[in-house]
């Protein structure tokens, strides 16, 4: 049986109305980032930061899973030892499509992270400066539980892990620009893993996989899983 790695990215999500890093127009390209998504700037101006990702987390839960999440979280159900999903996105939509365990390595919208104590905790609504801590109590410190730039992504260990043990690596909607995410398929090529690149046109990294399969997640990706699931790999 194979060992499958699977590592998504935004555009996974694009179908459901979220939109991806690079998008024109989108909602990234409206900002500049160094304010709104790095330690720094949540410093500097808070209250901008806030606002940012409360407009996120409302987009967020507006949102539906779409195919690809419902036949990702099918294929987990059906191989929960050997399928790990990795996922670079911070929305719930995995989760809500049926998928009971995911690795969010840049965090989650829907959660909340004391600055002060390290406390992590649910958060579905917005949030404001005078929030508290439920920990420790500390005002002031409440920030989304999203890896900024320049911040360490989560659980690099268990998928660095995961990532010597694979047979298979398959990266579904990522662009292949942002690191470290963007070794993972050097990682596995160099444990011996094929490598399958699911994408509506070539990433940054394409040279580095065996397999390439183009077109909107929606469609491509159920037709991966049904392959996987029929061929009993």
């Amino acid at each position: 049986m194979e060992r499958i790695v699977i590592l998504t990215g935004a555009g996974v999500s694009a179908e459901s109305g979220l939109g991806t890093f690079r998008d024109a127009g989108g909602i990234w390209s409206r900002y500049d980032l160094a304010e709104v998504a790095t330690p720094e700037g949540y410093a500097r101006n808070p209250s901008l930061v806030l606002d940012f990702y409360n407009a996120r987390r409302r987009n967020c839960r507006a949102a539906a899973p779409n195919a690809a999440h419902k036949a990702l979280a099918d294929l987990v159900s059906e191989r929960p030892e050997d399928v790990a999903l990795v996922t670079q996105n911070i929305d719930d939509l995995h989760e809500r499509g049926g998928a009971a365990r995911v690795i969010h390595m840049h965090g989650e919208l829907l959660r909340a992270l004391c600055a002060h104590c390290g406390h992590r905790w649910q958060w579905p609504g917005d949030m404001t400066m005078a929030d508290r801590c439920p920990q420790c109590s500390a005002a002031g410190s409440v920030r989304p539980d999203v890896v900024w730039f320049g911040e360490i992504p989560y659980r690099m260990e268990e998928i660095g892990d995961l990532l010597a043990q694979a047979t298979l690596f398959v990266a579904i909607g990522t662009s292949g620009a942002v690191y470290p995410a963007a070794g993972f398929v050097a990682e596995a090529r160099a444990v011996g893993a094929e490598t399958v690149e699911i994408n509506l046109e070539p990433s940054d990294t394409a040279g580095q996989f065996d397999r390439h399969l183009h077109g909107p997640a929606s469609e491509v990706v159920p037709r991966w899983v049904a392959e996987v699931l029929s061929s009993g790999r």
